[in-house]
């Protein structure tokens, strides 16, 4: 199993549709650490902008904030799930049938 520091995202894990199609995506080659430590951030924000809609007379734009923020944190999460089950299964520690699932995707 690859060292955790060394596990980078694989861009795969698109983010927030226009027309059917994603309009981002995880970038390809950040270090896992920092990307889920910006998941992290990106959560934290989106939090503090729920508690606040919660009390204001017009959540609207809180609302649409945190659910951007959150579909964001939820591609990073989703990319790094992927890359830390690549590597699971490079080691050999996953069966065989679940082994097909992660690399379909």
């Amino acid at each position: 199993m690859t060292n955790p520091s060394e596990l980078k995202t694989i861009g795969l894990t698109p983010a927030i549709y226009c027309s059917d199609q994603p309009l981002f995506h995880v970038t390809r080659g950040v270090p896992l650490v920092d990307a889920l430590a910006m998941a992290s951030d990106f959560l934290s924000l989106a939090k503090a902008l729920t508690k606040d809609a919660a009390y204001a007379s017009h959540p609207d734009r809180q609302a649409w904030a945190a659910h951007y923020l959150t579909s964001l944190s939820k591609a990073v999460v989703d990319d790094a799930v992927k890359v830390m089950e690549r590597d699971r299964d490079r080691a050999g520690t996953v069966a065989p049938e679940r082994a097909a699932e992660v690399v379909a995707g």
